[in-house]
């Protein structure tokens, strides 16, 4: 037997509040069918019916609820929010983003006609700056922040 789902009654306020809140604004587009899940759920709706017209999963009409329901003291438009996602953390934050533009744009070491993207890499873990990058990893990062490296206008 399937379990019986509970019921969702907005008070006039927050019912008030979430068409506000889809309405006006920008936001995120999650947020928003969160919104559209609590009010639809309040008319009445099946969850698959639910899920259908709003063209997401049923298991996320059902967080949504079991969400509103647990946080029953907290701010409406809290419950909308999304919550933190795990996952790998940065490796390659702004810090060496900048340090490899730095290293990238000074004069190459001794010995060597201009930077390269190992050396560049080499040196980002002799400094310290994280444990261990591949010359792949400096690419994408000077082609995010458009260097060019190696190429100086002297002039000529």
């Amino acid at each position: 037997m399937p379990k019986k789902r509970k019921a969702i009654h907005l008070t006039p306020d927050e019912r008030q509040e979430l068409e506000r809140f889809v309405a006006s604004g920008k936001k995120s587009a999650r947020a928003i069918t969160r919104a559209r899940v609590l009010l639809s759920m309040q008319e009445g709706h099946r969850p698959t019916a639910i899920a259908r017209t709003l063209g997401t999963s049923r298991a996320t009409v059902y967080n949504v609820s079991k969400k509103y329901q647990q946080k029953a003291r907290t701010p409406l438009l809290e419950v909308l929010q999304e919550e933190p996602r795990s996952g790998r953390p940065l490796k390659l934050d702004s810090r060496v983003e900048a340090k490899v533009t730095m290293i990238a744009c000074s004069e190459p070491p001794a010995g060597a006609a201009r930077w390269t993207l190992h050396l560049i890499a080499d040196k980002l873990v002799r400094l310290g700056v994280t444990d261990s990058i591949s010359h792949e990893s400096v690419r994408r990062l000077l082609k995010k922040t458009a260097s060019n490296r190696g190429s100086r206008n002297n002039g000529a």
